[in-house]
């Protein structure tokens, strides 16, 4: 008689984070479907959105206890997808095209690699404390937010760019991260501070605003400022690595 395998019923509290992760990958394909289509700005709009999956799929995992190896892998690969390829894609549709030949293709392939790269590394080292190099959304957003602003870029600019984040995502320059803040742990008025100047931005720069806020997250690294330690009541910010999602 043959022994059926017996299977394996998924956890509620692993199932739940899975599903905020896909988000992020049907953002990244939708980003991908409408830069084929050449609705440039809503491709941008999509991939902000991809943010909000990619942040809450590690705060509900923690929360829920679920976090698992194929939560990780996962979204590694939403990572790859949403915030390598998809915004990569979009800035060479944009800005580059044909007109940029082989050197173009592969200052894109450059950053879509750097990502992988990036990631990768991560899921391997499990630094504690900061990020190692710039992470793979913040370079994404950054693409996103050129498009965002309709910055006007030649096709050198635009691979000067990419090239430029993904030199940065494979780094060692360290970056800030928030998602090491704890409840409890956070200075408000320095929260509310940080609101007043993302508002005040927002009503001066409007469309420039993202790009400007981008900017100085991305200055950040290399002038050594750590937004996590800075935003902390104490100076205990050394959670396990493994707790959390590039």
């Amino acid at each position: 008689m043959r022994h059926r395998k017996r299977v394996r019923h998924i956890p509620f509290n692993k199932i739940i984070p899975n599903m905020i992760t896909s988000g992020s990958v049907l953002c990244g394909m939708s980003s991908l479907i409408l830069t084929y289509q050449r609705h440039f700005l809503p491709s941008a709009l999509i991939l902000v959105m991809a943010v909000f999956f990619d942040y809450m799929d590690g705060k509900v995992a923690r929360s829920l206890g679920g976090s698992s190896a194929f939560g990780e892998e996962l979204d590694s690969l939403a990572d790859a997808l949403s915030f390598g390829a998809a915004p990569a894609f979009l800035i060479y549709a944009k800005y580059i095209g044909t007109e940029g030949g082989m050197p173009g293709a592969l200052g894109t392939s450059f950053f879509a690699l750097c990502g992988v790269l990036r990631l990768a590394r991560f899921n391997v080292t499990h630094v504690a404390g900061s990020f190692q190099g710039l992470p793979i959304p913040a370079a994404g957003l950054a693409l996103a937010s050129l498009v965002i602003a309709d910055v006007p870029l030649t096709p050198h600019l635009a691979m000067a760019a990419m090239t430029s984040l993904g030199i940065l995502m494979i780094s060692t320059v360290p970056y800030g991260n928030l998602k090491l803040l704890r409840k409890g742990n956070v200075n408000r008025m320095k929260v509310l501070l940080l609101c007043l100047v993302a508002a005040s931005c927002l009503a001066a720069l409007r469309e420039k605003a993202f790009l400007a806020l981008i900017g100085i997250y991305l200055a950040s690294g290399p002038l050594g400022i750590n937004w996590g330690m800075w935003l902390a009541k104490t100076r205990d910010m050394n959670d396990k690595a493994t707790e959390e999602k590039d």
